[in-house]
């Protein structure tokens, strides 16, 4: 089982079921991996669900997330600011980090600055 963080751009991807990301969904609904989320990560989850589709999806959304066995609640204690681009995905960074996570998922490429650091290899 992989520990990984979902950006809010992959989290609206991959809910719909005619998604070609579905499966990574549904791999966090089943336990085959670990959404790992921070409070700050949670807060735009519902800010963005909200205003795409709806405060009622959002609602139930986050309460699928928070009650599922398989999320991982994490409080960075540490502010990397990496992402100078988007300062506001580095919620997502500090989160991975902190949960010594696989992966982020996503598909901005402002996250494509991570791959010019040296991180420790697992």
């Amino acid at each position: 089982m992989a520990q990984w963080v979902l950006d809010t751009n992959s989290l609206i991807q991959c809910i719909a079921r005619q998604s070609r990301y579905h499966d990574l969904w549904i791999s966090f609904l089943d336990g085959r991996n670990t959404l790992c989320v921070s409070t700050e990560i949670l807060a735009e989850y519902t800010e963005i669900l909200e205003q795409n589709i709806s405060a009622t999806f959002a609602q139930l959304a986050l309460d699928v997330i928070t009650n599922n066995p398989y999320t991982e609640l994490i409080t960075p204690w540490y502010r990397f600011n990496v992402i100078k681009a988007d300062p506001d995905d580095n919620k997502f960074v500090d989160c991975a980090v902190a949960a010594n996570a696989k992966f982020i998922v996503t598909e901005d490429h402002h996250y494509n600055e991570l791959k010019n650091l040296v991180f420790p290899q697992n």
